[in-house]
């Protein structure tokens, strides 16, 4: 899994990294939130660790410009504050979206094992992103099941979940087949 390590303060940065590394973890690292928003959107980013205060693009609008991305899977968010804090901005943080929080001095083990907490949860918010994407289909009449154990005709399946419309046509295989006779031209 790629962690994306967000700190400006280089020191930081650069043991961090090492220890992340020795570890086994794949590190990408940015200066800021700026350019750790533009390593996001070009390479695939498992979990990011962000320092909170950094100029040009702090760790909060960080986050939330990961959670507005049309990245395809989730990112772990974990940032990184300089001293305990007050439930008020706990909730700030996690109203914009971070998942988790480490304190300064980082604590090496700590920090390891978050990420490898997250690392699960991602696994499992993959299998159910899977598992959410396969349609269940009748074998036998091809309709398909919604949420609520309903048999639907594809059409009002997909208009009920996407408002997708369908029109509908022969393609040229079928018209051979089913109007052998007629002079149905294929849509």
């Amino acid at each position: 899994m790629n962690v994306l390590l967000v700190d400006d303060d280089s020191v930081s940065r650069v043991l961090l990294a090492s220890a992340l590394r020795r570890a086994g973890w794949t590190v990408l690292v940015a200066e800021d939130g700026r350019d750790a928003l533009d390593l996001h959107g070009r390479e695939k980013v498992h979990l990011v660790i962000s320092d909170w205060q950094m100029p040009r693009m702090d760790g909060l609008e960080l986050c939330r410009r990961v959670r507005a991305s049309d990245a395809p899977d989730y990112t772990y968010f974990i940032l990184i504050t300089a001293t305990n804090l007050s439930r008020g901005n706990y909730e700030r943080a996690m109203g914009s979206g971070v998942d988790d929080f480490l304190v300064k001095p980082l604590d090496f083990i700590q920090t390891d094992l978050r990420l490898r907490a997250a690392s699960r949860l991602l696994g499992y918010a993959n299998r159910l992103r899977e598992l959410e994407s396969i349609i269940p289909v009748c074998a036998h009449c091809r309709r398909l099941r919604d949420d609520r154990d309903a048999y639907l005709q594809m059409e009002d399946y997909f208009a009920k979940r996407a408002g997708v419309r369908f029109s509908h046509g022969v393609c040229p295989e079928c018209a051979r087949e089913h109007y052998p006779d007629a002079d149905v031209r294929p849509a």
